[in-house]
């Protein structure tokens, strides 16, 4: 294994960057063989059936497992092993949101072991191992993420990561199945759809892959198979989570960090009641709204097209308010003047270029459908509210991935110094001084001032000072303590730190707004809301299959979009 110390200036040990090169390409080459061995399975290939593709997913979480539990007893019994942490890496609320997804997922393997019993005449053995399997990784894996997030690993580092690029691409892998399997139930709703809003020309059958055999419990099997599907949402965001997590932590192996403590920022909900207030209105009505649309949707084409301009025009009026307040905070950032922090982060680094990048999916069906819509012969009269929808995703996404990538970019601000330190100085007998509350003090209700401080500087940063004598000396003296006069300039500190207070909770109440706003849109696509789907024009215009292969392609990255936004955004709420 190579040694820890590497060139500061070239960011690393040649034989580190060579392990880095052949880590990544195993990775990659070990996620083909899997994506093309799900392909394979899902065109029905000849030789290739799903007992196949569960025992190579199976083998892979077997050796994470075994890398795993080496990896905890080795930093059990060797406590200084790892001397650095990523203060940026694997924050608490992200941590909290991982464990989360993760015991939804838990619930969805104990379906499946649930299912597996109930057909067990009927199908492979492998389906029975797998989510048991699944369980057991999921639970190590979120201990390891809570306790070695941060690691920023010095020895054995080639090995290290080969085992973290090995995590990675193993749970990219278990995603994209999960995300295979939920569209595929997707597509079969989808076309029962179509047929009741009078596409009858689609005549494609789709293959589910159902059971061959008789189910043993019939009521069991009916709550099994419908709940798991309602589960696979959360199952896909615990796994995108987890990989990038892990791919932070392979970012950071060997990397060399400065020895300075970051100041927490916890999460207040206080100055962001405005932005709550709106942003739980609008989650609210989404939730509202999903539950019309999945009971009216396909029930017939009277209430599937009142389904579908009930959900456009409540999106457009959501994202026409998101696009206004990032905007508005856009503004705020143009009328400051600060520094960006532009410190190598791989964190940071990867936060923005997983919302550039998962963006390109919903912006990829934003055009396809104004593409639609323009060519189009027809019209229903619903279609036409696709065109604003479209148009404002693409602007929404755009203006929303400024905000964040400028905030979490942005310094910290730093408190006034002037302002902190701002003093009366006042003097009395025998030239001791008096420190007085300064106006913030004085403000908040606070008179408390310390001893060990020197006095702050007044009138233009120059303290105050009266020589001791004469007659205005002893008239000090009988008086007492006699505070100087304010000047002009302490006024105007005072006022600064007003007006940048101001900026500071209109930006909280537009991140929490934000925060929200996107949780409420992430939930339709996760739970069968898809006009995409729905509403046919896009299938008249490209053809069934073709489009289907693009939503299917573009709707994963469109949902995470969605889940890694709210969480930045979680974090610039709490980093303003």
């Amino acid at each position: 294994m190579e040694k820890g110390s590497g060139s500061p200036a070239a960011g690393g040990s040649c034989p580190q960057k060579n392990a880095e090169i052949l880590s990544s390409q195993y990775g990659i080459n070990l996620f083909l063989a899997g994506l093309l061995l799900t392909f394979a399975w899902a065109v029905h290939a000849v030789g290739i059936s799903k007992s196949h593709l569960l025992s190579y997913l199976i083998t892979l979480m077997f050796i994470q497992l075994l890398w795993m539990l080496w990896y905890l007893c080795r930093s059990c019994t060797q406590r200084r092993l790892i001397r650095d942490k990523d203060t940026h890496a694997g924050a608490r609320w992200l941590k909290c949101g991982i464990t989360l997804f993760a015991v939804i997922t838990l619930i969805l393997d104990s379906f499946k072991v649930g299912y597996y019993i109930d057909f067990s005449n009927c199908l492979s053995p492998t389906e029975g191992i797998f989510p048991v399997t699944h369980a057991a990784h999921t639970i190590l894996q979120v201990y390891f993420l809570w306790c070695h997030a941060k690691d920023i690993i010095q020895s054995f580092k080639t090995l290290e990561r080969f085992g973290v690029i090995h995590s990675v691409f193993t749970n990219l892998l278990l995603w994209t199945n999960g995300v295979l399997t939920e569209s595929k139930h997707q597509l079969n709703e989808h076309k029962e759809r179509l047929i009741t809003l009078g596409f009858g020309n689609i005549t494609i059958v789709l293959d589910d892959h159902a059971p061959q055999c008789n189910c043993t419990t019939t009521t069991l099997c009916s709550i099994f198979s419908q709940g798991i599907y309602y589960l696979y949402p959360f199952n896909i965001e615990y796994h995108i989570l987890a990989s990038t997590m892990l791919y932070v932590l392979w970012k950071n192996i060997g990397r060399k960090v400065e020895h300075h403590q970051q100041h927490k920022t916890p999460f207040k909900f206080h100055g962001i009641t405005v932005g709550m207030i709106f942003g739980l209105i609008v989650l609210t009505s989404t939730i509202a709204v999903v539950v019309v649309y999945l009971i009216q949707i396909g029930r017939s084409k009277v209430k599937s097209e009142l389904a579908l301009t009930m959900f456009y025009l409540h999106a457009i009026f959501v994202l026409a308010l998101m696009c206004t307040a990032g905007v508005v905070a856009l503004l705020i950032y143009r009328l400051e003047d600060r520094s960006l922090d532009n410190s190598k982060n791989p964190a940071r680094k990867l936060d923005a270029e997983l919302l550039v990048g998962t963006a390109a999916g919903s912006w990829l069906l934003s055009w396809g459908s104004i593409l639609a819509i323009i060519c189009a012969q027809a019209h229903p009269k619903y279609t036409w509210y696709n065109l604003p929808y479209s148009v404002l995703v693409i602007i929404e996404k755009y203006i929303q991935n400024l905000f964040i990538i400028e905030s979490i970019h942005r310094e910290q601000e730093k408190a006034n110094d002037d302002i902190k330190t701002l003093r009366i100085v006042t003097i009395s007998r025998g030239s001791t001084l008096s420190l007085t509350p300064s106006y913030k003090e004085i403000y908040n209700g606070r008179a408390t001032c310390d001893i060990g401080e020197l006095p702050c500087l007044v009138s233009s940063s120059i303290c105050a000072r009266e020589s001791d004598g004469g007659g205005s000396a002893n008239k000090e003296t009988n008086q007492g303590n006699s505070p100087v006069m304010h000047s002009a300039s302490e006024f105007s500190f005072y006022s600064r730190s007003s007006v940048a207070d101001n900026k500071r909770r209109i930006l909280k109440n537009i991140a929490a707004f934000l925060f929200l706003c996107n949780l409420s849109l992430w939930i339709p696509p996760a739970f069968g809301c898809r006009p995409e789907y729905d509403n046919g024009l896009e299938e008249i215009v490209f053809g069934f299959e073709p489009w289907i292969i693009v939503v299917n392609l573009a709707m994963p990255f469109s949902i995470f979009y969605r889940m890694h936004s709210a969480a930045s955004l979680f974090e610039v709420n709490c980093k303003t």
